[in-house]
């Protein structure tokens, strides 16, 4: 036994409440090393009355099984003494407590679950469980109002540059709204579009205002409206974490210096002030953007006001929080607590390019931009830097490091305004971005589509990646958008896509092919990349005998039984009943269901 690989506590990744009366256990052993892991549980007030339930396999990295266990009571979850039992590949039985482990039952020492209270309950909207998001960029989606074009415009489609505008605005989303219909979305995510300097907005002035360039709150107002009237959700860029230096309270501090009753809401360094990151904190060095003291209870207020402001008098569905891992976390805390007793179904989505769980523990984040999906999909899709064993390593790391509903959430891009565009990272090639986009929109979470990844829109890092869209018919890649209009039809179709579980059964025998399940209690998807130019023929394992049809061609095939002998991945811990033989031509995925149902 691996005694060095076992671990749980009763932190919230290890042990939660799904409601006030279910809890999920979670323990992590040595990747292959247990044969049965159960889990011991009890009352605190009736310690004799001792009951089991066997724990179930759910992921595996390169070192670590995890098993999970869920235990409903009649009331409310409280007072539940537990330990586990865990018993090795070669019959070795240890009991795992407290204080470690033991060859029999411990007597004391155990863990303790000590009451479900109605903030432990990690819950997302239901709206935004494996939503389809598309992000928009204002200045650059499309020009619907020559008007209010901000002075030295340059024309549409010209190179983007840092300081150059094109003119977008809110009218020309608006403009556009069938169109993002037509492909799927669900949910737009809108970068700033209140007064800011700068093309991106990012450097806020006014946080009750559009900024003139986009329109007028008038013209926001209808388009929130419009687009749910197509059932699509609406989310705000929320920057504040810095500001723009013309933010009345910042300008209030160049003029009044150290008397401004502004003082402590910035990190100032140095007096007397002037427009320097020198004499203040700012993100990195860029002078133009100062860091608001987010610990200053009255810059708190502040925020959690706008935020309040934007749901209430126009109706939008959330926020998506810019550099949220580098605001004082009180500030979402009371965020969440506030926002959510009025408007329960509203979006918190927090930006980070790491593991996002200490910002979603029930009491800040609903999600997270899930930066390392990112990494692994473009080294293995786009780069071709990694094989399918580290890619397997690394998704089922990542899953492992959340908990419950959370996966089902995570904001799950391919690229997005801060970075290269995933087709110039795959230096053009469209198979790999198809290949990429299928395993975005058939993996666990939300899918997240960078306006124009959608018509094959090229660009490198920014400003590069934030061109003017492509709308003449002429200039897309229809083909392209008929495969990502696919994917999110199917996605909306098959429940146990959005919402089901997830293994890796196919990895390992050749460098580029890699399947995984998707599957419920009532449905079973099984995908399979081949990610290269050479053809490939492989068996696939399947959890029943029977009927299959490929969904991407219509194609039909008989499952065959599994000889004697025959290994499959994960077949220590997963039942396949069958095989089926496909033939993967280069750079193809396969989508494969059971024809009239099945597990």
């Amino acid at each position: 036994m691996l005694k060095e690989a076992i671990f749980h506590d009763n932190t919230i990744r290890f042990v939660h409440a799904k409601s006030r009366e279910c809890l999920n256990f979670r323990i992590r052993v040595g990747r292959q090393d247990m044969k049965r892991c159960q889990l011991i549980y009890f009352s605190r007030t009736n310690p004799d009355e001792k009951k089991r339930v066997d724990m179930v396999w759910k992921y595996r990295d390169r070192w670590f099984d995890y098993y999970e266990a869920e235990v409903c009571f009649k009331k409310v979850a409280r007072y539940q003494k537990y330990y586990f039992c865990l018993k090795d590949r070669r019959g070795k039985v240890e009991y795992l407590g407290v204080n470690g482990f033991t060859a029999t039952e411990p007597e004391d020492g155990v863990f303790e679950f000590l009451y479900a209270n109605e903030g432990d309950i990690y819950e997302i909207p239901g709206w935004a469980k494996g939503q389809v998001f598309y992000q928009i960029f204002p200045e650059r989606f499309a020009n619907g109002r020559k008007e209010n074009d901000p002075e030295g415009c340059v024309p549409w489609g010209s190179t983007p540059t840092r300081e150059n505008y094109m003119g977008g605005d809110i009218a020309g989303i608006h403009q556009h709204l069938d169109y993002l219909k037509e492909l799927g979305v669900g949910c737009i995510y809108f970068n700033p579009i209140f007064q800011g300097d700068f093309n991106h907005k990012y450097a806020t002035t006014d946080y009750y205002k559009i900024d003139p360039m986009f329109g007028t709150e008038e013209e926001f107002r209808e388009l929130v409206a419009a687009c749910h009237e197509r059932k699509i959700k609406v989310i705000l860029d929320g920057v504040f974490n810095h500001t723009g230096i013309h933010f009345e309270p910042f300008q209030d501090i160049l003029k009044h210096q150290e008397a401004s009753r502004y003082k402590e809401w910035f990190y100032i360094t140095e007096y007397p002030v002037s427009i320097s990151h020198h004499n203040y904190e700012c993100v990195g060095a860029y002078k133009w953007m100062p860091k608001l003291n987010t610990s200053n209870l009255e810059v708190a207020e502040y925020i959690l006001k706008v935020m309040e402001y934007w749901i209430r008098e126009y109706h939008i569905d959330g926020w998506r929080l810019d550099v949220a891992d580098e605001v004082d976390k009180r500030v979402w805390q009371r965020a969440r607590a506030c926002l959510k007793a009025k408007y329960p179904d509203c979006l918190l989505l927090g930006e980070t390019w790491g593991y996002g769980l200490n910002m979603m523990q029930g009491d800040q984040m609903d999600s997270v931009m899930n930066y390392v999906f990112r990494d692994f999909t473009r080294d293995f899709f786009a780069y071709e830097a990694i094989d399918a064993r580290e890619l397997d390593h690394r998704i089922n790391q990542m899953l492992s490091s959340y908990f419950g509903e959370a996966k089902h959430g995570l904001y799950n891009l391919l690229d997005s305004h801060d970075t290269e565009r995933f087709l110039t990272m795959s230096k053009g090639d469209k198979r790999r971005l198809k290949l990429a986009a299928a395993f975005q929109f058939l993996f666990p979470g939300a899918p997240a589509i960078y306006y124009g990844d959608e018509i094959g829109m090229t660009g490198e890092n920014d400003p590069d990646c934030r061109k003017a869209m492509k709308w003449e018919q002429e200039e897309q890649d229809r083909e392209l958008y008929g495969w990502y209009r696919w994917m999110a039809a199917l996605r909306m179709k098959e429940k146990c896509i959005r919402e089901g579980n997830y293994v890796t059964n196919l990895c390992g025998e050749k460098e580029g092919v890699f399947g995984f399940i998707r599957f419920d209690v009532k449905d079973c998807i099984y995908v399979v990349f081949n990610r290269s130019e050479e053809e490939n023929r492989s068996y696939i394992p399947v959890r029943e005998m029977g009927g299959y049809q490929e969904l991407v061609t219509g194609q039909e095939v008989v499952s065959e039984e599994i000889l004697k002998g025959e290994h499959f991945y994960n077949g220590d811990v997963m039942v396949y009943e069958g095989k089926i033989g496909i033939c993967l031509e280069p750079y193809a995925v396969k989508i494969i269901k059971k024809i009239n149902g099945g597990r």
